[in-house]
């Protein structure tokens, strides 16, 4: 998987450190020359030196090619600009973007920024959870001690729930959905509620549940 990491502070230096020690073809983009020696010291020529929010350092690092790209620097407009051009652009499969303001979090899904996260040991959950593409179950927050889970769960052509509501689909127990996200519509699930192929749905789930989910889905 190709990864390209924008922003050299300490979120996005420790997290190259996971990646490229998971084995992960990574790039980092750094816009400042000053921090540019030290980190090209650690990490070789996976690192280049400019603005991760202008295009042609992005095409230069082959965003045309990246799996994920994950934005973050010290700056959530950066992140956001940086994000958009990635999904938008270079239609980049999944944008992730560091938000060091968490009022911010609803305008950044609302512009299509996939996934939002201010930690970055679960930025590099959710970049492991897209090595296993073929679930599309991908955590987005864990929630008393690590119990239940709200997860995204992209519906695929061939999902046995396709074209069925949600009053015909035998969850189990432990597990309800919270919304559906059906291109720029976001639907508060009723009973009625038919899932169609594309639905992007939010779950809470128990972990001891979540394989059940996973098998339904």
């Amino acid at each position: 998987m190709y990864i390209i990491v924008v922003g050299g502070g300490k979120v996005g230096f420790n997290l190259v450190k996971l990646l490229i020690a998971e084995g992960h073809e990574v790039l980092l983009v750094e816009k400042d020359k000053l921090k540019i020696p030290n980190l090209i010291a650690e990490f070789g020529e996976s690192v280049i030196q400019g603005n991760g929010s202008r295009v042609h350092i992005l095409q230069e690092g082959g965003a045309n090619r990246a799996d994920v790209l994950v934005a973050v620097t010290g700056h959530d407009e950066d992140n956001l600009v940086i994000c958009q051009l990635a999904k938008n652009f270079f239609k980049c499969p999944r944008t992730i973007a560091r938000v060091n303001d968490p009022r911010n979090e609803g305008t950044f899904s609302t512009l299509g920024i996939d996934a939002t996260v201010s930690s970055t040991r679960l930025i590099d959950s959710l970049i492991e959870e897209q090595v296993q593409a073929k679930d599309m179950v991908i955590p987005l927050l864990t929630l008393q001690g690590g119990d239940v889970e709200i997860i995204e769960v992209e519906l695929s052509s061939d999902s046995q729930v396709i074209n069925k509501s949600i009053r015909e689909i035998q969850l189990p127990d432990g597990a309800i959905f919270i919304s559906i996200f059906r291109g720029p519509e976001v639907i508060i699930p009723k009973g009625e509620t038919e899932l169609k192929a594309g639905d992007r749905v939010l779950a809470l789930v128990k972990k001891k549940v979540e394989q059940s989910l996973r098998e339904i889905l």
